[in-house]
This record gives C-alpha cells, structure tokens and sequence, in this order.
C-alpha cells in the first residue's frame, strides 16, 4: 500500500492545491494521512512517518506540501518503478548533483518536472525545464542525484521506519536536504523520477531570509567533513565565513525571486496587450488607426 501524508496549516490552500492532486494519485487501498501541521514543517513530517510506519503492508509514504498538486494519476506506478531498485531510499521530482548547501539550485539541476502556479500581477504559471520533455534541454534527466525539493516526497519504507527530519534544524528550511543527506549517509540512494506536478507558491520564495540563514548554517555545521563536497569552502568555518556563505546565497535567491517576478510580469503584460489587440473596439477602430498611418 501506497500512503499519502500532508501537513495543513492553511486548510482553503490545502483543498484547493493539494487534496485535488492526492485524491487523482491516490490507488483504492491507498491511506491520505491529513494532519494538522505542528510548530514546523521537521516536527510535521516526522508526525506523518511515525504514522505510516504502523502500517505494516507500507510500500511507500509520498509527502507533499499543502500547496503542491500532483498531476499524474499513475504516481504509485512510478514509485514502485523506483523502488524496484532496493537501495532508493527518496524519491523527488525535482533533483540536483554536486550540491554544498541547502542552496541545492546553486548544483547542477538534473530535474525540474514541475510548474510554478502563482497568483500576482494576474496569475500564471512558469514551467521548469524537463516540464515537457518535448522541450527539455539534454541535460535533463531522472536518476541518482544529491538532493531533491522537498515539496513531493516519495519515501521507501525502510526510511520511513528508520530516519527522521532533524528538528534542531528550523522550523522550515533545509529539511529536505538534511534529510537527503542522512539517507545518503545510510547507504542509500536519493533519486528523481518524472512526476509532474504543479507548486502553488509566491514569487517571493523565501519570507524570512534571517531563518534560510541560520538552517543554512547549522546544516553546513551538522555535515562539514561528513559528506565529500558539503560545506566545503576555501578558508576555516567560522562563524563569521559560515554566514557569509549563507548571506552570499541568500541574495542570490533573491535574484531569482526578481527573475520569477519580471518573468511573470512579462506575461502579464503580453496577456493584457493580447487581450486589447484581439477586442471589438481594436477591431472597429483599425480603419481609423490605418488612415492615420497613410497621413
């Protein structure tokens, strides 16, 4: 049996996001654990594993956050797929390699099965690159990789039994990579595979920067010297380079957030003039602006 666990802290988003995408993934035996979320998104999921552990016929737990939407009916399929290998312990839709930091996106993105649904200027959405595979670069691809997003999770059951979100982390940051990295240093893999999904979110993807900071630093803390590659930097780690880091990457998701906004505001704009150039009065007025040309 399959499971399904999301952690509700706004119950109009999670109707409206979540629910309609488990409800299409969902198989007839499979459990939808909807729990109230605690004081973080750590405490909240391992809430979520303590549950599906009890379940002793559990061939998977998928995780997803009360904004994000599942769009394919045949999940469980494709979990299973995964899972055939009896090492893949994560599974993400969204995946990278040679990644340091909590700032996975900072690794090479090998996966972005995903769209970003947002609400300002109007509304729209921004497909990741391997949306489509049709128009995906050939870098894309599923496979092993350090770190996924941690919006949809899909969990083998031995990590459900026997790993669990670090709550001395945060309240909300770097959960996703820190666990990675305990399945990782467990023996077993973390991999993507193509779910596609839709992430209802803001363009301003970090609310409280001075929090991404200090999980950034922890996390580095937690690893250095553990794992090849993560928190590696020239220089020692003290305090004061661990939050240069940190802040170094924190603008540049920021940047991003800015990129995200003009994106979207570009199409705004391009559905605004769309929308006036294909109206009765555009029509109705085109003789006069033609006449106006020719003087």
């Amino acid at each position: 049996m399959i499971a399904f666990g999301a952690a509700i802290t706004k119950p109009d988003v999670y109707r409206r996001c979540a629910e309609p995408g488990l409800l299409r993934a969902a198989e007839p035996g499979s459990a939808i654990y909807a729990m109230e979320g605690l004081d973080s998104v750590f405490r909240s999921y391992n809430a979520l594993l303590d549950r599906a552990a009890e379940q002793a016929d559990l061939e998977a737990l998928v995780l997803v956050h009360q904004d994000a939407e599942i769009l394919d009916a045949d999940v469980c399929a494709k979990v299973r797929e995964a899972l055939r290998d009896p090492d893949v312990g994560v599974i993400g839709c969204v995946g990278a390699l040679d990644v340091r930091s909590i700032a996975w996106w900072e690794g090479s993105v090998a996966l972005a099965s995903f769209v970003h649904r947002y609400d300002e200027h109007g509304g729209g959405d921004l497909a990741a690159f391997s949306f489509t595979w049709a128009d995906a670069p050939p870098y894309a691809r599923t496979g092993e990789v350090d770190t996924v997003d941690g919006f949809l999770l899909a969990l083998s059951p031995w990590v459900v039994r026997n790993v669990r979100f670090d709550e001395s982390l945060g309240r909300l940051h770097g959960y996703d990579f820190d666990f990675c990295l305990q399945v990782r240093d467990a023996g077993r893999k973390v991999v993507t595979a193509d779910i596609r999904a839709i992430h209802h979110h803001s363009l301003e993807l970090v609310s409280e920067p001075e929090e991404w900071v200090e999980a950034h630093m922890r996390v580095a803390e937690k690893w250095d010297g553990r794992i090849a590659g993560v928190g590696t930097a020239p220089g020692d780690w003290k305090a004061r380079a661990r939050r240069a880091e940190a802040e170094r990457d924190a603008v540049r998701l920021r940047d991003h957030s800015n990129q995200l906004e003009a994106a979207a505001r570009i199409q705004e704009l391009e559905r605004i003039l769309d929308e006036a150039t294909h109206s009765i009065s555009w029509r109705m007025t085109a003789p006069f602006r033609r006449l106006a040309r020719a003087r």
